[in-house]
């Protein structure tokens, strides 16, 4: 009886050894589809022996904990290619926005309003006092400052949309922190109690992988699975159980919205990564840079403009005025207040020197397409050259995008064959520990057979 009552305890113990691998099995397999979870392998250990004398008797088995299949290296990796590609991402779909402005192949743009506002005047030059061209001088410099109040308008309201996608940005950095601190602190409470923490662990990856997206981190990593999260500059976003929120306040400078820490400090400057390092830089960078270019070619034809349209004479033999209103004393502000300055076509100065056929001073406004008015450069080329600029940015984003969505498919393939769950791995496993179960409930049937028997001898 004793004997039978060992080996009972023994297969007992295989039975439910198997059972928990089972469990370990049928949820890698429930979680087969589920982000960022880590495959989790049935961990089997021999129990102590039992020594009499000079035998050793074995007692079985026992299940121990199930391993969690995990590379902290990796992840981080993953986290870090995560924060590039965030940031490209929003950078492209901002800069896309605004290459969209000036395609000219779409009829977006200012070449060809430019190109239809010289061609006028070299038009009028062979027929100065022709009122249907005087009249087409006058409607395509209205054509041409509407493109430029267009296109400055468009920019400005595309700003101000990023600066709004600035706050949300932070609110969800905001939200991601504390659930990560929520997380951390039942991780460590959980660890430091000797349970398994692995599925808490695994949301906090999902969420901390997140947060890169949104804005660079640093994690390092604590006793007791701790983890404290910084900013890249090194601004605190969580320490310990402790979430420690961005806050945004108005730049009265810009107008826009200033990024700052939890200690007050104004990191706008230093967010570079991350979907919120994007449209920072597109906000502040990006934009102001193509306004600025926008606003000096403005001021540049405005002002070559009127000058020359004052050296010359109206069709009434006065001299001419200025056809475009006088842009502002700084070149800011020059393409959204452009605007012509005359509606009579008889004040447009063609004549050089006061009579009705002369075309002089027609010649010299057409003549300003070929000048260098505008930073050492023509009108056309400098528009070119801005137009040129953006086109680069955007193609030197994409293909830095496209590199980035490589290494990150990389590494989430390296991943997913390290931590990731297999079908027919779990299969096979399922029926291997399907098969030691049935084993082993046919020994327990066999050993209360054996003890039944051995019951009734007894009795007989």
């Amino acid at each position: 009886m004793g004997s039978l009552s060992g080996a009972l305890s023994i297969v007992v113990g295989s039975l439910e050894a198997d059972q928990a691998a089972i469990g370990v099995t049928t949820n890698n397999l429930a979680n087969v589809n589920t982000p960022g979870y880590d495959r989790q392998i049935a961990q089997f250990t021999e129990s102590d022996p039992i020594v009499e004398g000079n035998l050793v008797f074995g007692t079985g088995v026992t299940a121990g904990q199930p391993q969690t299949v995990r590379d902290g290296i990796l992840q981080l990796r993953l986290n870090q290619e995560t924060q590039q590609s965030g940031q490209l991402g929003s950078f492209l779909e901002g800069m896309n926005q605004v290459e969209a402005l000036f395609n000219e192949t779409s009829g977006t743009g200012l070449q060809t309003p430019l190109s239809a506002f010289f061609s006028s005047l070299q038009q009028l030059s062979t027929d100065p006092s022709n009122s249907s061209l005087r009249v087409g001088v006058i409607t395509a410099a209205q054509n041409l400052a509407t493109a430029f109040n267009q296109a400055s308008n468009a920019l400005t309201t595309q700003q101000s949309n990023l600066n709004l996608s600035v706050q949300q940005s932070v609110s969800q950095i905001n939200s991601l922190t504390t659930q990560v601190a929520q997380l951390n602190n039942q991780i460590t409470g959980m660890t430091q109690a000797g349970e398994d923490a692995s599925a808490l662990i695994e949301q906090r990856d999902v969420s901390l992988n997140s947060l890169s997206n949104l804005i660079g981190i640093n994690v390092i990593a604590g006793n007791a699975n701790n983890i404290t999260v910084t900013t890249g500059n090194g601004a605190p976003l969580l320490v310990g159980s402790n979430s420690y929120a961005l806050q945004t306040q108005t730049n009265t400078s810009t107008g826009m919205q200033d990024v700052f820490d939890a200690q007050g400090q104004d990191i706008t400057s230093q967010i570079t990564s991350g979907q919120l390092g994007g449209q920072l830089q597109v906000r502040d960078q990006q934009i102001p840079s193509v306004l600025n270019q926008l606003d000096t070619l403005a001021s540049s034809i405005s002002n070559a403009v009127n000058t020359q349209s004052e050296a010359g004479y109206d069709l009434n033999g006065n001299a001419g005025t200025a056809l475009f209103s006088a842009p502002p004393a700084g070149v800011t502000g020059s393409a959204a207040e452009m605007s012509v300055a005359i509606s009579d076509p008889s004040l447009v100065a063609a004549s050089s020197d006061g009579t009705t056929g002369s075309n002089g001073n027609a010649n010299a406004l057409a003549a300003i397409a070929n000048q260098a008015v505008t930073g050492g450069q023509t009108p056309t080329n400098y528009y070119s050259g801005m137009v040129f600029q953006i086109g680069n940015a955007v193609s030197n984003a994409t293909a830095e995008q496209t590199a980035a969505q490589q290494v990150t498919q990389q590494l989430q393939y390296q991943i997913g064959s390290l931590s990731g769950v297999s079908l027919n791995e779990e299969a096979a496993n399922l029926a291997q520990y399907q098969q030691a179960y049935d084993a082993s409930a046919r020994v327990v049937t066999a050993i209360s057979q054996m003890m039944d028997e051995a019951i009734n001898l007894g009795q007989d």
